[in-house]
Order: structure tokens, then sequence, then C-alpha cells
């Protein structure tokens, strides 16, 4: 006679999920640039997938390092998009809400007599945990937002969770975080790297240092970083450190790429039949680059460019009541003063060269 599950134990999903292959390709079309984070990331996947990964501890446990805009939480979106059919399908705490000591208790919840037991909803819990799934696939995924923020009590009550799995609330029931990989983001040991690499970053840089040999000082910078804020205990439990590289003009280019396209199906969801075609040409795409890209902000800096240049210049147009349906607007530089202007295109529109 077959013996049942132990509780807790990962279920492969009955529903069709990608194969493992198939998400490598998918991640690497929504995370730019960070080749090595995916290589990483996906065989701990895989693990669970294929029904291998331990017990009594997470499917994986990551810490992930680097400046800020470099992809970091949007590589744990983009897998929850993956696996889950949605980038907002993950259990996401953000580390910069408790930065007090008094605040940590939110995330379990008050323990029996005292003030607010009944009050304080737990922020983790089997319930909201498993929220974090779907028909596709039961694997979780958590994610600890800025890790570095938060008051030290935040880090003694990870070392439970990370080590075997399990979270004791306030009111004595137990969270079981088998079924889950853990995801922890850190800003630590950003300006070392940028330090280091800044002589070498830009579109008018010099020569670059070998890939390997430089991805080798960012990662013993970030890692010392960590060693320093973090107790050994806590840091053993860690499964990979993943520092992420900052973006280089081909990431940047590709990723204003995306989010030109992501605008464009914005604008079609949103304005429906009434909706415009918007047209960014090469030479433009170019401006948008040399405004938006920059070392300390990485892609963030480059959507703020993006908001400012097209997205805010389509609403005044819409608001106004000055566009036709259908219509197609072109995204040009005004040679006279230099500002990007967003006007009706023309048949004689010049055509522009490539990148």
């Amino acid at each position: 006679m077959k013996s049942a599950a132990a509780p807790g134990r990962q279920r492969r999903s009955a529903a069709v999920v990608p194969p493992p292959s198939g998400i490598a390709s998918m991640l690497s079309k929504r995370v730019v640039g960070q080749p090595s984070a995916l290589e990483a990331i996906v065989p701990y996947v895989q693990v669970y997938q294929a029904g291998l990964a331990p017990e009594g501890r997470p499917a994986g446990v990551f810490l992930l390092l680097g400046p800020t805009g470099t992809g970091k939480t949007k590589t744990v979106e983009a897998l929850a998009e993956v696996l889950h059919g949605s980038e907002k399908c993950l259990l996401r705490v953000d580390c910069g809400e408790f930065q007090m000591e008094h605040e940590v208790a939110k995330l379990i919840g008050a323990p029996p007599g005292y003030l607010g037991h009944r009050e304080t909803q737990p922020m983790l819990t089997q319930q909201k945990l498993a929220a974090a799934t779907s028909e596709k696939s039961s694997l979780a995924l958590v994610l600890f937002d800025e890790v570095e923020k938060a008051a030290p009590s935040l880090t003694r009550l990870l070392l439970g969770i990370l080590d075997k799995a399990t979270l004791r609330l306030g009111d004595n029931t137990t969270v079981n975080f088998e079924r889950s990989l853990i995801f922890l983001t850190s800003n630590l040991g950003s300006r070392g790297m940028m330090k280091e690499l800044r002589p070498d970053f830009g579109f008018t840089a010099g020569a670059v240092p070998p890939r390997v040999d430089m991805d080798r000082k960012l990662e013993s910078i970030g890692t010392g970083a960590a060693r320093r804020k973090f107790p050994p205990e806590f840091l053993n439990r860690i499964d990979r450190v993943i520092t992420y590289r900052p973006l280089g003009e081909r990431a940047l280019a590709e990723i204003l790429d995306q989010h030109i396209a992501d605008f464009q199906r914005h604008v079609g969801a949103r304005l429906g039949p009434n909706t415009v075609d918007i047209e960014v040409p090469p030479g433009t795409r170019r401006v948008l680059l040399r405004k938006g890209a920059s070392p300390a902000c990485g892609a963030r800096e480059l959507k703020r460019t993006l908001h400012r240049h097209l997205t805010e210049p389509l609403a005044a147009l819409v608001s106004g009541g000055a566009l036709e349906p259908g219509c197609c607007l072109r995204l040009v530089l005004n040679e006279r003063d230099g500002r990007l202007v967003l006007e009706p295109e023309t048949a004689a529109a010049p055509a522009d060269d490539g990148y």
C-alpha cells in the first residue's frame, strides 16, 4: 500500500507548464543583459518541476545584488509571468516598510494575549502563499525587496524560513515554504561596483575589460558587502548569491524597444476603438538613449525619460481631443531647439537610418 504524500511536499501541476528550455528562452526575452542570473535561477525551477526539490527547505533561496535599475525585481516578476501568467502573481514584502523592530511583527501577527492580536492580520500566511500559485504551477515566488533596509529582527525571522521552510505565526500556526522560491534583493555594494565600472561605462567609453574578469570583481564587491551586513548563519542558508552587472548600451537599447512596444500595447488596450499608432524611428531612439542612459539609475531613468517625452505629450493630445482615431503619430527631434516632438506622421516623412 502506497503511503500518502507528506504535507507540504511539492506536487507536479497537472496543467501545462513551459518546458525547462522554454522557461529560459521566455525569461531571456523579458530580462535583458543578465544572462548569468537566469542561468543560476532556471535550474532550481527545473529541479522543482522534476519533483526533485529537497524536503524540509525551500526549493531555492537567492540573494540578488547589484545597482538599482539592473533588473533584480524584474527577474522575479518575469519568472512569475512565465510560471503563472502574471507578473503580479507573487508574494512581495517591501522591506523598507519594516525598518523599525516593532514593525516586523506585522509579518507574523501579534501572539494571543497581546494588544491587537485579533485585529492584526499576518502578512505571511499559508493562504497568501497559496494565492501566489496558479493552475499552471504550484511553485510560489516570495520576494523580500531591498532586504538590507529591514530591521535586524527580520533577518532573524528569516533564518527559520530559509533553513527549515517553516514560519511560526503569532497564533502558533505554521506556514510551510517548501513549495516556494525565495528571493532577497539588495543594493549592497552598488557604490563600489559603480566606482569600479564608471571609467568604462557609457557610450563614450574606452577599452572595456574582459567580461569574465569584471564579473568576478563585481561579485567580490557584492559578496564582501553582504558579509559585512549579514551574519554568517544567514548567508549560509542562501543557495546562490547573484550579482547583477550595470546595463550597457546594447542592453538599454533593447530595453527601450521593449518599453516602446509595451507602451503601444497599453495605448491600444486603454483607448480601444480610438487608439492611435505610435512610431519612434531609430534616430529618435538614439536620442532617448542619450537622454535616459544613467549608470546610477539604470533602466529606471530610461523609463522616466520615455514617460516625459512620449507618454505625457500623447496624454495632452488625447485629452485635448486633437487626434483622429487610427492616426499615426511620430516622435521626432526638432532640429531648431533640440526638443522631441510628437506630431502626426506625413507621407513625406524622411527615411531614418538604423542604429
